[in-house]
């Protein structure tokens, strides 16, 4: 690598909280990079926060002040601005952006931010053809994270990008696209794309990886679902952690609300998100992040 400027992967996983035991997926799955970064004990709502030499995890309250359950729309828009977006419309609101909150995201999501600061940044999913003809006529219900890229000027990654290997599956292991009308597009391991991430990372100062499958399998009430998607996580954040550079590198992880932690029920829940960060300054960071509204700002102050 050419520079020791400080890099960041952001790993945002949609629909994660921290429950309590039971009936959580946390405390079924197979989790052993997870549980190596943590100490090797996962945290609960009793005992929700874990500070070892390489790692840091501490919990966020998704409510964002305002009644109701948090959802999509208000709780990405708020991690990629720094703005508390559901106060703004009065409400939680999701899973694509609140119409009056566009102008906001569009002026002051992380990846714009971070452009005009001269840093180059990078949205790793990639997605196939059936995707972009469903928004040329939904344009209302792109999700934030594409939203933002889009607002740009950037693309969004195609099925020919992934099969270069320079972007990433939303399945994390390529399995699904088969099925999305891609019968050659190569599987890869979860270790395989967590390092593929990492490679990437070395030609930009951000990059953003999002996983939905948690909030599907929370929201399908399924234990072999969140066992098997969480389980399929942590495979690449082995890979990541296998490559990654301690002395340089900055991974989070985070989510906008909770679900699969509890599925007990089907709705998202009011329990407090993880951040987990590891890497360089990863205890300054968490120290500086209380609440979903201060993500960006210290991302901007840790890339700066």
């Amino acid at each position: 690598m050419k520079s020791r400027k400080p890099r960041v992967l952001f790993l945002f996983l949609d629909g994660v909280g921290i429950g309590g035991k039971k009936n959580n997926p946390f405390f079924v799955a197979k989790l052993p990079a997870l549980r190596k970064l943590l100490g090797g004990a996962m945290p609960y709502h009793r005992d929700s926060r874990r500070i070892s030499n390489i790692a840091s995890l501490v919990p966020l309250n998704a409510t964002l002040g305002v009644p109701g359950l948090p959802q999509s729309g208000t709780g990405q828009a708020t991690l990629l601005t720094g703005i508390n977006a559901a106060r703004i419309v009065g409400r939680h609101f999701g899973p694509h952006p609140y119409s009056t909150l566009k102008p906001l995201i569009r002026d002051r999501n992380i990846f714009s931010q971070l452009r005009h600061n001269g840093k180059k940044v990078f949205f790793a999913n990639a997605f196939p053809q059936r995707y972009f003809d469903y928004f040329k006529s939904h344009e209302s219900r792109i999700p934030v994270i594409a939203f933002s890229w889009l607002s740009t000027g950037m693309q969004l990654n195609t099925h020919e990008v992934l099969a270069s290997g320079n972007a990433c599956s939303a399945d994390i292991t390529n399995e699904g696209w088969p099925r999305l009308g891609y019968p050659h597009m190569k599987t890869v391991t979860p270790q395989e794309a967590g390092r593929r991430l990492v490679t990437m990372l070395s030609d930009y100062d951000f990059i953003l990886y999002e996983y939905y499958f948690t909030d599907d399998a929370g929201h399908r009430q399924s234990m072999p679902d969140a066992v098997g998607c969480l389980e399929k996580f942590d495979g690449m954040l082995e890979g990541i952690v296998d490559v990654f550079d301690w002395e340089r590198m900055l991974c989070i992880v985070t989510s906008d609300h909770g679900n699969v932690e509890d599925l007990s029920v089907k709705t998202h829940t009011r329990n407090p998100v993880p951040l987990l960060a590891f890497g360089k300054g990863h205890r300054e960071f968490t120290d500086s992040v209380k609440s979903l509204t201060d993500i960006t700002p210290a991302l901007l102050k840790f890339i700066s």
